[in-house]
């Protein structure tokens, strides 16, 4: 039972099993997915194969365009959109390589939160415990792969929305560099800070499905040579508050490093955390962006918007123009700051999330425990989208709960990434 069509009768039949109570998954092309699993293994039996993605199964998250359908990002609101006139670049892109696309995964509204809760849709429970949070926005894509219901998920990242579900779901989660992939056809959150990206369970994988959607061939991944590797690890305030069992396997992950050849190295950024900090007091970039973004909804479909998104986007609205252009400005020359810091590494190392998956019930109990623990989440991760840099989160094993290791690297520097990302994992594998 390998060929493509098999695999994919035997994720449906456990779809179908789930129906009543579905929270990964809010539409699933059954029959699209169908007749492309049939040509990938009509393919495969001519001898001929159209690359690394042909016949892989492919979930998208919910905000991503699809032919014929409106697409709701999460929402109530967008339900009675009017339907997309065509798919998303990634999407097609995606298709073209012999992707089998199952279906579209489940996110936090409008993609506005680390956590993953959608109260619209469900909120689907944690791959290893569903007591717990999946990670957010991309939820289901985290979920999806984690559980094995799909082998490559795409996702968003604005803050961590990527990294933070592969984290804590104990799968990999890719960031490209912003704006490499093309977002025509992406529901946007933030026009500056949105990222689109894989979630699988590899690097390899992670890997191919970035070349594809970013238009590049894609080439077998070769694992960066670990000896001599200059790690610079940003102690300070991202290491703040960090669980037990993170600093545990994160001290781990050094020590194997280490004795793997790699120089591991203190590496301050707090001054240009802080610039970036004092750059934006007034309010987030997404959050500004997204209140233009909603503008048109925002008032007047007020009941139909979870109050806990709802809220922070119009506090957001009345930030001045001369403001949020300051900021902009501001953040560039931070981003060339930034750039010229990490010249000076390979690769900037720490927690993906400084704790393991929260469990659900508490954050929904407590609002101010919701916001908190959903900064707590997004504080390590959304250093890469402030700065455009490109980064990954690694699961590292042997944990009670799933830990993500991450890697960043400067502007542009993807492909380097993820071979010392291959690289890194190999190492993990044998530990």
């Amino acid at each position: 039972m390998n060929n493509v069509r098999d695999r994919l009768e035997t994720t449906l039949a456990r779809l179908d099993a789930r129906a009543r109570d579905e929270r990964v998954f809010v539409r699933l092309y059954r029959q699209e997915a169908r007749d492309a699993a049939d040509a990938a293994d009509a393919r495969l039996r001519a001898g001929s194969s159209l690359g690394p993605l042909d016949g892989a199964v492919v979930s998208l998250k919910d905000l991503l365009d699809v032919k014929g359908e409106p697409t709701t990002a999460g929402s109530m609101v967008l339900r009675d959109a009017d339907p997309a006139p065509e798919d998303a670049t990634v999407v097609t892109r995606l298709r073209e390589a012999g992707a089998v696309i199952l279906g579209k995964t489940n996110m936090v509204e409008f993609a506005y939160s680390g956590l993953g809760i959608n109260p619209h849709f469900g909120t689907p429970g944690n791959a290893t415990d569903a007591s717990r949070v999946p990670g957010g926005s991309s939820s289901g894509a985290g979920v999806t792969v984690a559980e094995g219901t799909s082998d490559i998920s795409i996702g968003s990242d604005t803050g961590g929305s990527i990294r933070i579900p592969a984290a804590l779901n104990g799968v990999v989660g890719f960031k490209p560099t912003a704006h490499r992939v093309p977002l025509k056809g992406a529901f946007p959150l933030s026009y500056t800070l949105d990222s689109l990206g894989p979630l699988a369970r590899s690097v390899a994988e992670c890997a191919a499905a970035d070349a594809i959607m970013a238009g590049d061939a894609p080439l077998a991944l070769r694992p960066y040579p670990l000896a001599n590797l200059q790690i610079g690890i940003p102690h300070g305030r991202l290491f703040e508050g960090v669980e037990p069992m993170v600093a545990s396997a994160f001290a781990k992950v050094m020590t194997a490093l280490s004795k793997g050849g790699s120089r591991i190295v203190d590496f301050s950024i707090e001054p240009l955390l802080q610039d970036m900090r004092e750059a934006t007091a007034a309010a987030s970039i997404a959050s500004i962006e997204a209140s233009a973004v909603h503008a048109d909804w925002i008032d007047t479909r007020a009941d139909d918007i979870d109050p806990l998104v709802r809220k922070s986007i119009v506090r957001s609205s009345s930030i001045p123009a001369p403001t949020y252009i300051r900021m902009i400005r501001r953040r560039n020359e931070l981003v060339a700051a930034m750039n010229e810091r990490l010249a000076h590494i390979d690769v900037l190392m720490l927690p993906t999330t400084p704790v393991t998956a929260p469990e659900i019930a508490p954050l929904l109990e407590d609002v101010e425990l919701y916001h908190r623990t959903d900064w707590l989440l997004l504080r390590n991760p959304m250093v890469a989208n402030l700065f455009d840099l490109t980064s990954i989160t690694l699961p590292i094993p042997g944990t009670e709960r799933p830990v993500g290791l991450m890697l960043m690297a400067r502007h542009g520097g993807d492909r380097r990434l993820l071979e010392i990302a291959a690289a890194v994992e190999k190492l993990l594998a044998s530990t």
